[in-house]
């Protein structure tokens, strides 16, 4: 399975470079979800990135910015 490296902005992944699995037409998810287990008091909850088109020069990219409203309503 092919997958590029993407850059996350924002929230708990900020700064970090994953490899994310390409879809059918090679381009990374719209969302991208990431569970996060409980951990001691902390309970479970799901982490959710927006997927943005950033440009460089005449070059782009897909980068994944946090959404905080959606990982409240994703969390419970």
């Amino acid at each position: 399975m092919k997958s590029a490296d993407t850059e996350f902005v924002g929230g708990p992944l900020d700064g970090k470079i994953l490899p994310i699995p390409l879809g059918p037409i090679l381009g990374v998810p719209k969302k991208y979800k990431v569970p996060v287990p409980a951990h001691g008091e902390a309970p479970a909850r799901t982490l959710v990135y927006v997927r943005s088109k950033q440009v460089r020069g005449l070059s782009w990219f897909w980068r994944y910015e946090y959404d905080e409203a959606a990982t409240a309503r994703a969390s419970g």
